[in-house]
Formats: C-alpha cells, structure tokens, sequence
C-alpha cells in the first residue's frame, strides 16, 4: 500500500534545475508517493532492522519517491478568478454596512442640530466696576491683595486723614461763629418788632405836642399884636414871636420825625434780611462742614459692591490723585455675549433655552436662556463706524450681540473669568 505525504514549496523566483517553472503560483502543493516499506528479511544494506532505511542512508532507485505537482487552484487556467469571485460579496456587504452607518450618523446628526443655532463667536460677560479715590493724598494701609473675594463696604485702602481732619475742625468753628451771629441777629429782629411801633407812635405824640405849643404861641404873639403899645412892651412882643417861630420849628421837626419812624414794616423787614443772611452764612459753614466731614471719611476707599479685585495698581505709601484708578471689581454677576451672525437671528426669541460648553471647563454643563438681543450690530457701535454710502460697497456678514442669562450650573469653586471662550448652542423650537 502506497502513502503519499504533500509538501508545500514557497518560490521566491525561479527555480533551479528540476523545479518547476516560475510561473506557477506561489504555495504549491506537492504530493510525494512514498514506496512500501520493505519488512522482509531480505533488507538491503543500509536497511533498519525492521526494514526501515537507517537514518541518512540513501533510498533505493526502486524506491525513490515520486514527485507530482498538485496546485491549490485546481481547476485550469480559471482557477485564481473563482477565489475572487469568493471574496466579493464579503466586500460587498461589508462596505453596504460602512455606508449605511455613515448615512444613518449623518441624519441623526442633522436631525439632531436641526432646531439649534450656534456661534464660537462668544464669551463671558460681566460688569466691572472701577475703583478710583475721591481725594488726594497719601496711601497709608493697602488691605486687600490680588484676587482677592471682597463684600460691599470692605475696606481697601487707607489714605494719610490728618489734613482733612484740620479741614473738618476749621470748619466746625467757622459754623459755630456764624450759628452765634445769627442768633444775635434774631434777637435784634425781635426787639426792633416792638421798638419801631413805639418809636412811631412817639414822634406823633411828639408831633401833636409841638402843634399844642406851636397854637399856643400863635395865640400869644397875635394877642401881644393886638395890644395897644401902652398896653404892652416891645419886648413882649418880641418874646411871642420868638417862641412862635421855636413852636413851629418844632412842629416841623415832629412831623420829620413821624415820616422816619412811619416805615415799622420796612425796618422789620430789614431785620428780618439780616437774620436771613446770617442763616445763609450758618447754611454755608455747614456745607463746608459737611465737606470737610465727607472728606474725612473718603481717606477709606471702600468696596462698593461684592466681587473680585483684579488690576491692582497701587502700593502702601503711594501719593494717589481724584480719578485714578487703582483698582477694578468683577461682579458675580456674569453672563454670555454671543455674537450671532444676522443670518441666525431669524429664529432668535427671549426665553428660549441654551446649553452652554465653556472651552475651560469641558465637564461643567451650563444651563441659560436668551435674554435680549441688542438693537445694533457691533460695527454699528465702534468708534468709526463703516460709512457704506461712500466708495465701493462689500457686502460682509454682520454679527449682532446677544444677551444670554446663566441660570443654573454655575460652580462656585470655578468662577467664570470674564473673557473666556464658551460656545451656546440656542434650541429655536
């Protein structure tokens, strides 16, 4: 019984002498007949003891192994086609199957983003207030540093008060002498309500005496006339002219002194304009006093709202000046400016929903709403604002602040520094 036993040959080129051309495919089988071994007794030389070939010995020309070439594709000259034709369909489904994933992802994904509106055009907003000093002087205590979280009405810095306390003790006692001027003029007003009447009333008693005497004289002298100048002497006569004349020089006095003492009511209004000068001088000594108070008090530059310090520009002992800025505060209190693009704010509404990806905080979901939408793009608000009705025209997309309010999601161990990137995505429907 014959054994056969295949051997697989790997060509790398053409082969030697006795091998099979190079054009045969690569991988060939071939099938080796093997003789029967040989048990009998008569086992040649070289031969085994149970009639096996002894180990390097050379086989006998009868039993030389017979060598055939069986290719593994079988079946003529069409033989490596039918493999071919094996394999497509496999690479048929398989990129049936990459292409309907890719359909199907692409829909999904348009489905999805069908009913958003996004722009990487924006960032977080907030207020910032700045802190400058009310007065000048010298920085005596710096009690914030960078950074540095502070609630309203927290001290920042102290300024030298020395001068401005001088300033507010000068003015004490300048209104305390008006305060006393004042009160004197008060009483004066007083006083001349009560004596103007009675000094009117006096110059017409007066006068009213000087008409008795002035009748009185007249009677003498005209009885002094009429006399006989037996009857009397001219001495007489004289003496009642004299004090004829006197009682009229009286009586014209009287009457000068009536006319004075008529306007009761204008002095009293003049007291009364005194008395109101003196209060405008106690008015403005305590104006300056409360300057001079209010001064004092801004040697304390203190927070005017909570929030961070940020750009600290002053040190313990500088001279600062009114208006200069030496610190800046950012409120809590943020939100996003989004710069859409016009062609998107057509589905743009005040309420609608908005997630928000902060590019430094990719795990913290941010939750908001649209707020407003400003009346003005952005070029519309630079300080040179493009004149379209001049020269050649381009026409370039513009972009329109709006206002989104963050309603939940905010950490507090990872506040929003004003500036940074976010991306909203708004749902329209």
């Amino acid at each position: 019984m014959s054994q056969t036993a295949r051997i697989s040959v790997l060509r790398q080129g053409s082969g030697g002498p006795g091998m099979p051309s190079a054009s045969a495919p690569i991988g060939e089988t071939f099938a080796v007949a093997r003789a029967p071994n040989r048990t009998t007794a008569d086992s040649r030389p070289g031969e085994g003891d149970h009639g096996q070939p002894a180990p390097g010995g050379p086989l006998p020309a009868d039993e030389q192994p017979e060598v055939t070439v069986a290719s593994e594709h079988a079946g003529g000259p069409g033989g490596s086609d039918t493999g071919h034709r094996n394999r497509r369909p496999a690479v048929f489904i398989i990129g049936f199957i990459v292409l309907a994933a890719l359909v199907l992802g692409g829909s999904y994904y348009w489905y999805a983003n069908l009913d958003l509106v996004s722009t990487d055009d924006a960032y977080v907003d907030g207020r910032v207030v700045t802190i400058a000093p009310q007065i000048s002087g010298l920085v005596v205590s710096l009690d914030v540093t960078d950074n540095q979280y502070v609630h309203r009405g927290d001290p920042l810095i102290h300024i030298d008060p020395r001068s401005y306390m001088s300033e507010r003790n000068r003015a004490q006692g300048a209104l305390d002498s008006a305060k006393a001027q004042a009160a004197g003029e008060r009483l004066a007003t007083e006083i001349s309500r009560k004596n103007f009447p009675a000094l009117f009333q006096q110059a017409q008693a007066q006068l009213l005496t000087a008409q008795a005497n002035l009748t009185k004289a007249q009677a003498d002298y005209d009885r002094q006339s009429t006399l006989p100048k037996a009857a009397t002497a001219q001495q007489e006569v004289d003496a009642a002219l004299a004090a004829l004349r006197q009682s009229k020089a009286q009586v014209m006095q009287a009457e000068a002194q009536v006319q004075l003492s008529s306007s009761v009511e204008q002095h009293i209004g003049e007291s009364d304009a005194q008395v109101e000068q003196l209060n405008g001088q106690v008015e403005q000594a305590q104006a300056q006093l409360d300057q001079a108070e209010l001064n004092l008090s801004w040697t304390v530059v203190t927070a005017p709202q909570d929030g961070w310090i940020t750009r600290r520009n002053v040190e313990m002992g500088n001279y600062v000046t009114p208006g200069q800025q030496i610190f800046s505060i950012v409120s809590p209190d943020v939100w996003i400016t989004a710069n859409f693009k016009e062609n998107q704010l057509d589905g743009l509404r005040p309420g609608q929903s908005v997630k928000i990806d902060v590019d430094a905080y990719p795990r913290l979901d941010l939750r908001g709403h649209v707020d407003s939408v400003q009346m003005g793009s952005g070029s519309k608000f630079t300080a040179f604002p493009p004149e379209n009705a001049t020269g050649n025209f381009v026409k370039i997309v513009q972009r329109v602040p709006v206002k989104i309010v963050i309603d939940s999601g905010l950490d507090p161990k990872r506040p929003l520094p004003l500036g940074i990137s976010v991306v909203p995505m708004v749902s329209v429907r």
